[in-house]
């Protein structure tokens, strides 16, 4: 039967890679990678530059797809990504199906940690239950984007005995999420930590977390700081044409 792996390659660094993680990487025959345009030419060199380290087996084959468009600003925002997977799902269903022969392997190389705001598990499983086509799949996990984080900052996800929750920048927007002291938010295009400026929180902020083009920025959550952020993150999009970052907001416990 086919094999698939879903493995976690952490958030930028290729020493980010566990010894779990190498070892699949040198049992795969067909690579997947989803091509998202030249402004993210650089998420698909970085693969290739992982592979090229920690691969010794020849012979293996990277196959390139697209990744179909998603609607930036829809008016359904579920609908809108319910579309996008269902999209994917037939791409991942077609590529499994054409590139991979009755007892080879593949992977999909996840950028962090595949459970962790991502959606290539969900669409296994969506291929899956088409039952069009036959395979067993392996989740190895990698170093989350919120692991490498706090790591670079030199801190920690909690504070002890207190709750934390992940969330994203649209539900931030709605409200503090209740009984939560650290709040850690990804998907946040429009920095809505600055909504929670003065207001004695403290920010740790990081784009590109693990890559030579990481930018940290950390302290008591002021406006100048929360402009300050702004900025340097519009200013790194513009520079790269793409951002990845995170961050993570702490209210003092009392």
């Amino acid at each position: 039967m086919r094999k698939l792996y879903a493995i976690g390659i952490g958030a930028g660094d290729p020493e980010h890679l566990t010894v779990q993680a190498i070892d699949r990487l040198n049992r795969v025959d067909v690579f997947f990678v989803l091509d998202k345009g030249e402004e993210k030419a650089d998420l698909v060199r970085l693969r290739q530059e992982i592979l090229d380290r920690f691969v010794t087996r020849a012979g293996y084959r990277v196959v390139l797809a697209q990744d179909p468009p998603r609607d930036r600003t829809p008016a359904d925002y579920r609908a809108a990504v319910a579309d996008w997977h269902a999209a994917r799902a037939a791409v991942y269903e077609e590529l499994i199906r054409t590139e991979l022969g009755p007892s080879d392997t593949g992977a999909f190389l996840v950028w962090g940690d595949p459970s962790l705001y991502d959606s290539t598990i969900a669409l296994i499983e969506a291929v899956l239950a088409r039952g069009n086509v036959e395979f067993d799949y392996e989740v190895i996990p990698g170093i989350s984007s919120i692991s490498a984080l706090v790591a670079r900052h030199r801190t920690t996800m909690n504070q002890i005995g207190r709750a934390v929750q992940l969330t994203t920048g649209r539900r931030l927007a709605e409200g503090w999420p209740e009984g939560a002291d650290d709040v850690f938010v990804l998907l946040d295009a429009h920095t809505t930590f600055a909504k929670y400026a003065d207001e004695g929180l403290t920010i740790y902020w990081g784009a590109y977390v693990g890559t030579p083009d990481e930018v940290l920025v950390s302290g008591p959550l002021t406006s100048a700081l929360a402009d300050r952020i702004r900025a340097t993150r519009a200013e790194a999009r513009e520079r790269h044409g793409w951002i990845m970052d995170t961050y993570l907001l702490r209210r003092p416990a009392g």
